[in-house]
């Protein structure tokens, strides 16, 4: 932890050390306070806006919940395609050493994905040479691709810069509806990045 704190310990008092700890509701309190900013004056409204209006309706509530945790599964699968296909138009090959370090994971961690991936018939491995994609592998990491391309564009022209662009893009492209995803098209395109 930084500044010295322990995270949450089990009970506020002293440690057998005589360093004071703190219990685990005081503890996540300072880090909320740390993350969230305190609320300002047009926040509060809009807060207060936000609370008067009905929940949607059950279904339809769950159907928001539903995409996301399905996002969520997909997202790592469209990654590591989306990388095989960029190490092999890069040079060729996509070996999991390579994938490994892109993704700052290990390399058994990368071996049970790819061992996944060729189970659901997306990836081809060959013995002492690197990963393939198949057919189906391609059109995914194509879509993933042009999705992120998307993305990108869209937070640069908004004005988000390119480091930072890429990386929030890496994210979001998984998230992001069709209907969505073919407004920021639209905007992005509209303005100069």
């Amino acid at each position: 932890m930084r500044n010295g704190s322990r995270g949450c310990q089990r009970g506020a008092g002293r440690g057998a050390d005589g360093t004071r700890r703190e219990g685990c509701g005081a503890w996540l309190a300072r880090r909320r306070s740390a993350i969230l900013p305190e609320p300002k004056e047009e926040r509060t409204g809009l807060v207060k806006r936000r609370r008067g209006q009905a929940l949607p309706e059950a279904q339809a509530h769950s159907e928001g919940f539903r995409q996301t945790r399905e996002a969520r599964r997909s997202a790592l699968v469209e990654d590591y395609l989306e990388l095989i296909a960029d190490l092999i138009e890069d040079g060729n090959e996509a070996r999991q050493v390579d994938i490994a370090a892109r993704l700052g994971v290990a390399q058994p961690t990368v071996a049970k994905m790819l061992s996944r991936l060729a189970e659901e018939g997306l990836v081809e491995r060959r013995p002492y040479r690197g990963i393939f994609l198949t057919e189906t592998g391609t059109r995914i990491a194509q879509a993933s691709r042009e999705r992120h391309e998307i993305v990108e564009a869209f937070l640069r022209s908004i004005g988000v810069s390119a480091e930072t662009a890429r990386i929030d893009a890496e994210g979001i492209e998984h998230h992001v509806s069709a209907e969505t995803l073919e407004v920021f098209r639209r905007l992005a395109a509209r303005r100069p990045s």
